[in-house]
């Protein structure tokens, strides 16, 4: 399992790569389920043109392994790989990759599915979005998404 908060721009596809030539070993795994989250240029009826996401340094990452720790636990998968950013974002850009690697594609999709989430709900992150009038606001909750109930009935 591997958890990256960061600053930097995220390229997905690239960190999959990087992760299946660096940690995984050549043909064990049957597929890769992956999950790249970007930013929407609207929330809540309103129209958003930037959002700075802020987090506690090292509490977020322990909060996040412990998410990848559970999918590991209530599914046969062989890793999980998340890659969250922090800071300055725009519409379109890339937040959050959630890969998962099992030898069979339903426990690599329930994983996948249960870390991102479960991201959603619990991950200490914090949203300053400004929308396109210039206003600022905090986002108290994050949007409903009809999935999270699904997935809660397998949590561990």
């Amino acid at each position: 399992m591997r958890v990256v908060v960061q600053e930097e721009v995220l390229d997905p596809y690239k960190e999959i790569e990087h992760h299946e030539e660096t940690v995984l070993e050549s043909g064990k795994h049957g597929g890769v389920v992956s999950f790249v989250g970007t930013m929407r240029d609207f929330n809540d009826g309103e129209d958003v043109s930037a959002m700075n996401l802020d987090h506690y340094p090292g509490m977020t990452e322990k909060h996040i392994e412990q998410v990848c720790q559970e999918a590991m636990d209530g599914w046969d998968v062989m890793d999980v790989l998340v890659v969250h950013r922090v800071g300055d974002m725009y519409p379109s850009d890339p937040i959050v990759l959630v890969a998962v690697w099992s030898a069979h594609r339903a426990s690599a999709f329930d994983a996948c599915r249960y870390v991102i989430n479960y991201l959603k709900e619990r991950a200490p992150f914090w949203k300053c979005e400004v929308t396109k009038a210039g206003k600022k606001h905090w986002v108290e909750h994050n949007s409903k998404d009809p999935g999270v109930a699904e997935s809660r009935e397998k949590a561990v």
